[in-house]
C-alpha cells in the first residue's frame, strides 16, 4: 500500500465518522444550550441537570436513527472489504 492509498483510506474514514456522528453532536449541542439557558434563568446549578437530558436525548436519537446508522455501517464495511480486495499484491 502506498502513501496515497493510506491517505485516501484515512480521509474516507474521518469523513464517514463525522457524517455518522454529526446528528448526535448537533442534538447534544442544542440540548446543552437549552439546559444552560434554563439553568441560568432559574439559577439552579445542579450537575446532573446538564448530564441527564443529554443522555436521554442521545438515547432517543439513537433509537430513531438506528436503521440509518446500521445501513451506513454495513455499506461502509462492504466498501472497505471491496477496497481491500483490490489492494492485494
Amino acid at each position: 500500500m502506498n502513501a496515497e492509498a493510506a491517505i485516501e483510506i484515512f480521509k474516507t474514514l474521518v469523513t464517514f465518522s463525522l457524517m455518522l456522528m454529526s446528528p448526535f453532536l448537533v442534538l447534544i449541542l442544542v440540548v446543552g444550550l437549552v439546559t444552560s439557558l434554563i439553568q441560568s434563568v432559574t439559577s439552579i446549578q445542579e450537575q446532573t441537570l446538564t448530564f441527564v437530558p443529554k443522555l436521554v436525548a442521545c438515547a432517543g436519537l439513537l433509537l430513531v436513527l438506528a436503521p440509518w446508522v446500521l445501513r451506513m455501517l454495513g455499506e461502509f464495511t462492504v466498501q472497505s472489504f471491496a477496497r481491500m480486495a483490490t489492494m492485494g499484491p
